[in-house]
């Protein structure tokens, strides 16, 4: 899961796959093998790699108990997932309590760097291949989906390893009293869907509905926090479970990264993003003046991105899409870099980077390694700039890939959201 993709909507859950016939199925492959060429892309792994994910997932529970005495032992800590409702892996847990005067926050993550190290074949192909690539109604996984699906997914009732992040919070200002981040074994409560998150915030005698109404009072207090500070918000009408996701794991993100740039004072995979240009965001404000139905609040003018965030409040529906496009025209593109500063210009955060997708991005993967040995890469720098063209790369092909079902007659977002299931038996696209 992610918070550059957390997927389907709620409301779209409980809709099957979009049905295609077979001769339409085999044009949708033949275009995905071109573009896996064209952008040098991996999808089949190695039988090396295969074997050694299938020898990692060997006796599980076993290792993880002989683990216990030498991490934080988590296990009895009220924790769950939220995930979409076709997600096959799920890599990050909270946890939330409310003490006399502080929250306490945990964000427990797959710890993928316990199975997939410097010196395994995961690793190497890891790397090479950046991240994970989601095609609509495909996916292209950076880590073999055995080892993703299993030991690396904290599914409910079973214990795990993870790497979690704990948050002590001031109950004023939400600023952080405390950052540690440790090494533990959990064993989630529950999985739900974002649906079902949705549906427990409202239901008072539903498991956790104390426990997600107290992390979505937190998470939407976040959110304002950023808001005011300057943060761009792109999609202000989200709803609460995905506000719950994303808020909790930007803190955990920025923990990371403050703890290694300022209490340990080292490199690490940072994620950078410049800047407009005050001519660009003028020609990006101009633009959405002039929508119809469209006007930016005058106090707002100063910050474009509290102009943005301001004017989207405000904004009829069918305006959000030109606005938000508007805007991404004229944003540079983020980069990871070896060291932070410039800032995150979107989020307007000093210091970024990623943390809580060691599954699916390769900068976390390294992050990890680099926060449990407190050990850079030495080619720390070759690997960003890596992470940074796979990225672009699985980019242009979901953008490629996208133009090409609206072409054959798909709806791309709905193929994204549901996934395509081939019927010999129909003749045309059934939605």
């Amino acid at each position: 899961m992610s918070n550059d993709a957390t997927a389907a909507s709620a409301d779209q859950e409980s809709e099957g796959p979009v049905r295609v016939p077979a001769d339409l199925a085999r044009q949708l492959e033949n275009k995905r093998e071109d573009l896996f060429e064209k952008f040098e892309i991996r999808d089949e792994f190695p039988p090396e790699v295969m074997a050694e994910a299938e020898e990692r997932v060997e006796d599980v529970q076993a290792e993880i108990e002989a683990e216990v005495d030498d991490r934080e032992d988590l296990r009895d800590l009220t924790t769950w997932t939220t995930d979409p409702a076709d997600a096959q892996d799920f890599d990050d847990a909270i946890s939330i309590e409310e003490r006399e005067d502080e929250y306490v926050l945990w964000v427990h993550i797959a710890d993928v760097s316990h199975y997939v190290h410097p010196d395994s074949e995961m690793w190497e192909e890891a790397i090479e291949r950046g991240n994970t690539v989601y095609l609509p109604g495909y996916t292209i996984h950076m880590l073999p989906p055995v080892l993703a699906e299993t030991v690396c997914s904290l599914v409910p009732n079973e214990d795990r390893l993870a790497h979690t992040v704990e948050m002590h919070l001031d109950k004023e200002t939400l600023g952080y009293e405390t950052i540690d981040i440790y090494k533990s074994v959990i064993n989630s409560d529950e999985r739900l869907t974002y649906k079902q998150a949705e549906e427990r915030l409202d239901d008072e005698d539903a498991p956790l509905h104390e426990e997600c109404n107290l992390v979505f009072d937190v998470a939407d207090r976040m959110h304002e926090q950023r808001k005011e500070e300057g943060s761009l918000v792109l999609n202000p009408r989200r709803d609460r479970a995905h506000t719950i996701i994303e808020e909790c794991m930007l803190k955990a993100n920025k923990a990371v990264t403050h703890e290694l740039m300022w209490s340990r004072g080292v490199e690490a995979v940072y994620r950078v993003h410049p800047q407009p240009s005050p001519d660009e965001w003028d020609d990006a404000l101009r633009e959405i003046q002039e929508l119809d139905g469209v006007s930016i609040p005058g106090d707002s003018w100063d910050d474009p991105r509290k102009a943005v965030n301001a004017t989207l409040e405000e904004a009829p529906g069918r305006q959000l899409g030109k606005i938000q496009w508007a805007v991404m025209k004229v944003m540079p593109r983020a980069k990871y870099m070896n060291d932070p500063f410039g800032g995150h210009h979107a989020l307007n955060f000093e210091i970024y980077g990623h943390f809580t997708s060691p599954i699916r991005r390769m900068s976390d993967l390294v992050n990890h390694w680099i926060v449990y040995q407190n050990d850079v890469p030495e080619n720390l720098i070759e690997l960003c700039d890596h992470a940074s063209d796979r990225q672009k790369a699985g980019e242009n092909a979901e953008r490629e890939y996208s133009d090409f079902l609206e072409e054959v007659g798909l709806d791309a977002d709905a193929v994204k959201n549901r996934g395509i299931e081939v019927d010999d038996d129909i003749d045309d696209i059934q939605y």
